[in-house]
């Protein structure tokens, strides 16, 4: 059975030395106080020692935009605050709004905080249980004497008084308390984690929301720019069969044409209409009294500094939260193991009685005791080894969700760079088939205006220029909804070390501080 010391401390014959005395109800308390010193984690913490568990780690990222170069530390300081690198004055702010009104970071802070107070919870198995009595009664007994007619004359009235100490402890000798605290301290930095994961969860999803909102905004400018461009194009054959010189039938397609724009314009603000509320909702209001101006989106993603993958396992506070996860149940291991050896409990009480109150206090009314007692399970039907390996069962379950949890990691950090990098490319594509459709656009409205040429040409032209400006708006806001899911995979700038300082406030706590702003900005600036 492994056995690792833990914390040393004086023997349980000392104590017993001590135990001889004749103590005062204050000294009774001084005694359990020494005890609880002399015995603290005098013993071993049964069980196996955690060790964290391998992980499959590469050593480069295969999607690497090419010349990649290993960040510095400068690069990949703590920016809690990862959004001011998109420069958005009206994404600051309702970042700003999330931090503090998000009922779902509310709730993995509320659950932090319990994790906190479970720690406390566990280590007061580390000290003694004291408690206090006073008790006061007051009886009559008859008294059976015969008088002059018969009866019985008065009794006797008897009055007691009590005030002691009782005192109740068990020393921590297999380690079956240090382990539940130590696991309870895992449970507590898992749930940090888990509160840290929600925060960066619902921040990117707002900052994706949000620029998915812009794409529509800018989609819709370009349907506002068509509707007119069909309105000139519908003039034009008006002109045109009022000259004689187009067909009816020109007229009609063109206004067909000009009404479908319209409606896909209307249709537009369906999906903004719906990403407004979504909004919202991440920013804890109301969805009916909310709203965002229209702002068609202009920016392009900023480069975002790589780190080794090794650095990933310190970087991503899901898989901080697997691997602590873990530890906690590798700790139940040896709680459960702990319940095959017997456990000593040290009792004292101590006190005073008296029948007359005035003489509670004086050293002929005292009275104490102290006794030390050994329980241990004989035969449990096997029950204690049950939940041994079930205990080793729910680690082992852990370790595969923390194997699991960096596998998915790798693969989040590996499809945002491949994005990134596939839609760069892609757009300068577009913006060259853009600008190519525009150009036949042209050639064919002045053939049609010359009369060479059927407007059914035009609308073809017209239908491909519409086409290929939607798709490159819409890559564009492509790019940066991958932007985002890249700095969330990479974890938004947060450390595992940061499992120690989360306050857990009622409010959902903060990333960052403004103040860190302008050095958010220029470590995001530098060009990888």
């Amino acid at each position: 059975m492994p056995c690792r010391f833990v914390r040393p401390g004086a023997s349980i014959g000392s104590a017993g030395s001590v135990a001889r005395r004749a103590p005062t109800p204050l000294s009774m308390l001084a005694l359990c106080a020494a005890a609880a010193l002399t015995f603290q984690l005098s013993g071993c913490a049964v069980g196996p020692d955690y060790h964290r568990p391998s992980a499959a780690v590469p050593a480069s990222f295969k999607e690497a935009p090419e010349g990649w170069k290993v960040a510095q530390p400068a690069d990949i300081a703590d920016r809690g605050a990862w959004w001011l690198i998109y420069d958005d004055a009206q994404l600051n702010a309702l970042m700003d709004q999330l931090n503090t009104s998000n009922q779902t970071v509310a709730q993995y802070a509320a659950a932090y905080r319990q994790a906190r107070a479970l720690v406390g919870e566990a280590r007061a198995a580390y000290f003694p249980v004291i408690s206090g009595t006073f008790s006061g009664t007051r009886s009559y007994t008859p008294t059976r004497v015969a008088n002059s007619s018969g009866g019985l004359s008065s009794g006797t009235i008897n009055n007691n008084v009590s005030l002691g100490l009782d005192a109740t402890w068990e020393p921590d000798l297999w380690g079956k308390v240090s382990r539940t605290v130590s696991s309870q301290e895992a449970g507590q930095q898992g749930a940090a984690a888990d509160l840290a994961n929600a925060r960066l969860s619902a921040q990117a999803t707002l900052a994706q929301t949000y620029f998915t909102l812009r794409s529509l905004d800018a989609q819709q400018k370009l349907l506002d720019d068509t509707v007119v461009a069909y309105q000139k194009s519908l003039q034009l054959t008006q002109n045109q069969y009022a000259q004689g010189v187009a067909g009816r039938a020109d007229v009609i397609q063109a206004q067909t044409q000009l009404q479908s724009a319209q409606a896909s314009a209307i249709d537009n603000g369906v999906a903004r209409a719906q990403d407004e509320h979504a909004i919202a909702v991440l920013v804890g209001q109301p969805a009916s009294t909310f709203s965002i101006p229209a702002s068609p989106l202009t920016a392009t993603p900023p480069t975002v500094p790589l780190a080794m993958p090794s650095a990933l396992l310190e970087r991503r506070p899901d898989i901080a939260s697997a691997e602590r996860k873990a530890a906690s149940a590798n700790e139940q291991i040896g709680v459960a193991i702990a319940a095959y050896f017997p456990t000593l409990t040290l009792s004292a009480s101590g006190g005073f009685e008296s029948s007359v109150m005035s003489q509670l206090l004086q050293l002929p009314s005292r009275f104490w005791t102290l006794g030390p007692s050994l329980a241990g399970t004989i035969f449990d039907a096997g029950l204690r080894k049950a939940q041994t390996e079930a205990a080793r069962a729910a680690y082992d379950q852990q370790v595969a969700t923390y194997r699991q949890t960096v596998l998915a990691a790798f693969q989040d950090v590996e499809d945002n760079l491949a994005s990134q990098r596939i839609l760069g490319q892609e757009i300068v594509v577009q913006q060259q088939a853009v600008e190519s459709a525009q150009h036949a656009l042209a050639i064919v409205t002045n053939e049609y205006k010359a009369g060479t040429t059927d407007f059914q040409n035009v609308l073809s032209a017209q239908a491909t220029a519409f086409t290929a400006q939607q798709k490159l708006v819409s890559l564009g806001g492509q790019r940066m909804v991958s932007s985002v899911g890249l700095v969330k995979a990479l974890g938004g700038g947060w450390d595992d070390s940061q499992m120690d300082r989360e306050t857990g406030s009622v409010a959902a706590p903060t990333s960052a501080s403004a103040a860190s702003a302008p050095a958010v900005a220029a470590a995001a600036a530098q060009p990888q």
